[in-house]
């Protein structure tokens, strides 16, 4: 398969050595030169890495991570420079170019920064270079938020439009639990849409990649970049090499399938760039309005709010289980709705004074979750 857009992530766990917090030299080695070859090739190849923290830790010859979280800032400031330097001696060995990008999630959620950091990866790509990203530590007070590079990295590939997102880590695939605790622990090799949004892993309490921050991250990674259309693998980092036997169509690690792509950059960024402010419980006809025939969200079906918004924010809906279901840009903000909702449209400007729109929410500014309409259909036939 060629002249795809692939996103490779790699964490820290594989990128340095646990013992001292040195850079796994070796394996940044062969990772590099398998990315060189993906790129003769002809894909298109982002790096989001990890590390700038781990290597700035050993650098200053600190023996553990800063839980302060300006310390943490400053040695990742430190580890970055560092991190870069290998990364441009080991490509340069292979005549590769690279640029470093640097994005927090507000680069992510507003639309002109959106828009020009994706003009900014398709000018790189379209030279050849490859960009490697990481989170803007540095600066970046809300990057804590952003969740970790598993999360960035699905952003990622949803904003560049990509066909794959790998992500490498420090076991061979998805298991059903840890097997090092688990012995009839069973891997999995292939997800499909429906048993992703039904999946539940077992996750060890221990600090290692199977705790909270480690394999459950990569599966809210796998939803969010699945969810655009981006086929998602979860491989051994150690062997990068396994990339190219599976684009050759090799079966290793565990493969997510994606649903169906959209061309619609807005809604994309709606979906995905945006970090919801508040949410909308609806009535159970509001939902079927919404899913089934595409209409905008009125007042009258509105039945709950929680959250502080303003207009024009963005805001997740909920149905009366408390799914989510869909998000959108609202038109008003969280008061105004408050004394709106379960009304009809043609009572807001008796109650506002004004009417700024009919709807809360406009279907153009509205996306509703996939899996939703799958089950709507289902249910349908």
């Amino acid at each position: 398969m060629s002249d795809q857009t692939i996103v490779i992530k790699i964490g820290t766990s594989t990128l340095t050595r646990p013992e001292t917090g040195q850079l796994a030299l070796s394996t940044l080695a062969a990772l590099v030169e398998t990315i060189s070859q993906l790129r003769r090739l002809g894909h298109r190849v982002v790096l989001v890495s990890s590390g700038a923290v781990g290597v700035g830790c050993a650098r200053l010859k600190l023996l553990e991570r800063p839980k302060n979280i300006i310390i943490r800032q400053a040695v990742a400031a430190v580890g970055q420079g560092r991190l870069m330097r290998v990364y441009d001696d080991l490509f340069n060995t292979l005549d590769q170019a690279i640029a470093q990008v640097l994005l927090t999630r507000r680069d992510l959620m507003e639309r002109n920064s959106y828009l020009n950091a994706y003009n900014t990866f398709e000018a790189l790509l379209e030279l050849g270079v490859i960009p490697i990203v990481n989170e803007n530590d540095t600066v970046a007070i809300d990057e804590l938020k952003f969740g970790d590079n598993d999360t960035l990295s699905a952003l990622v590939a949803n904003l560049i439009e990509a066909d794959w997102l790998f992500i490498l880590t420090d076991i061979d695939q998805l298991y059903s639990a840890d097997p090092r605790f688990v012995h009839d622990a069973q891997p999995i090799s292939t997800v499909t849409v429906q048993e992703l949004s039904e999946l539940k892993i077992e996750a060890t309490t221990t600090g290692s990649q199977w705790g909270t921050g480690g394999m459950l991250t990569k599966l809210s990674a796998a939803r969010i970049a699945t969810s655009a259309g981006v086929r998602t693998v979860i491989t051994h980092g150690q062997v990068p090499q396994n990339i190219l036997l599976i684009l050759q169509g090799e079966a290793i690690g565990t493969q997510f399938e994606p649903q169906k792509k959209t061309d619609n950059a807005r809604k994309r960024w709606i979906a995905y760039g945006l970090v919801p402010m508040g949410k909308l419980y609806l009535d159970q006809g509001a939902v079927k309005a919404i899913v089934q025939s595409g209409k905008s969200l009125l007042p009258a079906g509105i039945t709950k709010i929680e959250g502080e918004f303003s207009a024009t924010d963005a805001v997740s809906l909920h149905d009366h289980q408390g799914q989510e279901i869909a998000r959108g840009l609202v038109n008003y903000n969280y008061t105004e709705i408050e004394q709106i909702k379960g009304q009809r449209s043609e009572h807001i400007e008796t109650i506002l004074g004004y009417v700024e729109s009919k709807t809360v929410i406009h279907r153009d500014n509205l996306v509703i979750k996939q899996h939703i309409v799958n089950e709507f259909n289902t249910k349908i036939l």
